[in-house]
């Protein structure tokens, strides 16, 4: 045998990973972002169906259009968020595996049969979430489409099972493997030796020394900047300027969560300042900036959910203001309710991919706490309490989340001027009703407080299970493992 050829035994034991802390949130991830893409293409199909065969509504086939065009953003959404959840959660297991993948170097693996070892997993994981998710997201399609039948009297007709329904199982299996293999990069890296000394989270230089990252988030972060401002431009003329600025918002995004290591560390320090000097919060603190790869994957999460419920907020005021100048004071009632309500069902949409990301948190806030063991023990063998080691693990995912929670909105107030701008430039409003349009950003204040408290709740309920776990081992048994 080769020594590139070296992989674990594959036993019957060798599914006992599926067990490993991480992967079944990584299953839910996959089985939401499927069962979402089913849904929207199912109520999509049927919305289109009936407003082609409604006599009464005109340009029904338009409207259909439209609407496919938005499900298919909408699900795109989802299974971007998913992707970066899932890579994130698999460095963070990666870097708990870090002995062990040392210890397969050590006796002749290669380090890329261990990374495709770990991608396959990925693989394997996501496409269990992704037919799980197709089986739920078509059976709670038929339920809800058969009730909007009997509720509206809607007689189109529909069929419920597409073979199209599968694609978003398909998409969701690949971007899992995808996630694992981006997320699983650190194991080209680990070397033998670190097998016999032991291994821990890289640390700030460490983490920051990757040229080949800081150049590709920089290129993506320009590249996404540039459309973002084509975008704008090409909204003076037409609105389909909107499409250009969200290849230009993923773009930069993806940047920005790719250098979310170099990015989070300042920004953390300032929020930090903020929780006093008392020995909890300096610890929480120093944890934060002490690894940053560990807070950035936990930050980056929340930082998307909040962008991307803040930037339809923004985005739906701003065209009301619009409206209300056109209409020399307040808009229309009736368009201003109708505007309320499409925002709303677009924000609950959204939401689902803020769902994911909040899975994410609590996954890696989960999985942090299990390797950090040792660490926590030492603390409790030098005199902490347990309930200054719960302090101090709420007091981290707090320092986190406000971070994220003000960097997300600041995000969402950009984006959203930007979807804004790029969709209403070239519409003539009165009452001089001549383009271009220049379209002023508007912060919603109502939704951003229910922003804030649903982040709240968010961080609450994510530290249930890792405070616990943070003081169940004994400090001696959390020393000796």
């Amino acid at each position: 045998m080769t020594a590139g050829a070296v992989r674990m035994p594959r036993t019957a034991g060798s599914w006992e990973w599926l067990r490993e802390r991480g992967m079944g949130a990584t299953v839910l991830v996959a089985a939401i972002s499927s069962a979402f893409g089913v849904l929207l293409l199912s109520a999509t199909g049927f919305m289109g169906a009936w407003l082609r065969s409604d006599p009464y509504i005109g340009g029904g086939e338009t409207a259909a259009i439209v609407v496919g065009i938005l499900s298919v953003l909408l699900v795109g959404v989802a299974v971007y968020v998913a992707a970066i959840v899932t890579a994130n959660t698999f460095a963070t297991i990666v870097a708990g595996r870090t002995r062990r993948i040392a210890l397969m170097r050590l006796i002749g693996a290669s380090a890329r049969s261990q990374r495709a070892e770990i991608a396959r997993q990925g693989l394997v994981v996501g496409a269990i979430g992704a037919v799980t998710g197709l089986v739920l997201g078509t059976v709670l399609a038929a339920i809800l489409l058969a009730g909007a039948r009997v509720a509206l009297d809607i007689t189109a007709d529909y069929a419920i099972l597409h073979p199209v329904l599968a694609i978003p199982a398909v998409i969701v299996a690949l971007t899992t493997w995808v996630g694992a293999w981006a997320g699983s990069r650190r194991v080209l890296t680990v070397t033998p030796l670190q097998a016999l000394a032991g291994s821990t989270p890289r640390t700030h230089a460490e983490a920051a020394g990757s040229r080949g990252r800081r150049i590709a988030a920089i290129v993506l972060f320009a590249a996404g900047a540039a459309l973002l401002v084509l975008g704008v431009a090409a909204g003076l003329l037409s609105p389909l300027g909107v499409v250009i600025a969200f290849f230009g918002g993923i773009l930069s995004f993806t940047g920005l969560s790719l250098s979310a290591v170099l990015i989070m560390p300042p920004l953390l320090r300032l929020t930090g300042r903020l929780f006093g000097r008392s020995a909890t919060a300096r610890l929480a603190a120093e944890n934060a900036l002490r690894y940053p790869e560990r807070s950035s994957r936990m930050a980056i999460g929340i930082v998307m959910g909040v962008t991307l419920v803040s930037l339809f907020a923004v985005a739906n005021e701003s065209v009301k203001g619009v409206m209300a100048a056109s209409a020399g004071g307040e808009p229309p009632a009736e368009m201003s309710q109708i505007m309320d309500t499409f925002a709303g069902v677009m924000m609950g949409l959204v939401a689902v991919s803020a769902v994911i990301a909040g899975i994410g948190l609590v996954n890696l806030l989960s999985i942090g706490i299990v390797q950090r063991q040792r660490e926590l023990g030492l603390l409790r063998a030098l005199g902490l309490t347990a309930p200054q080691i719960r302090r101090v693990v709420l007091l981290e995912a707090v320092h986190v989340t406000i971070t994220s929670l003000v960097f997300g909105l600041v995000l969402g107030v950009v984006y959203g001027w930007v979807a804004a701008q790029s969709l209403l430039g070239s519409v003539a409003v009165p009452p001089a009703w001549s383009s271009p349009t220049l379209v002023a950003p508007s912060v919603p204040w109502m939704p951003v407080l229910a922003i804030i408290l649903a982040t709240a709740v968010l961080t609450i309920v994510a530290t249930v299970t890792p405070t616990r776990l943070a003081t169940r081992v004994a400090p001696i048994a959390a020393l000796a493992g």
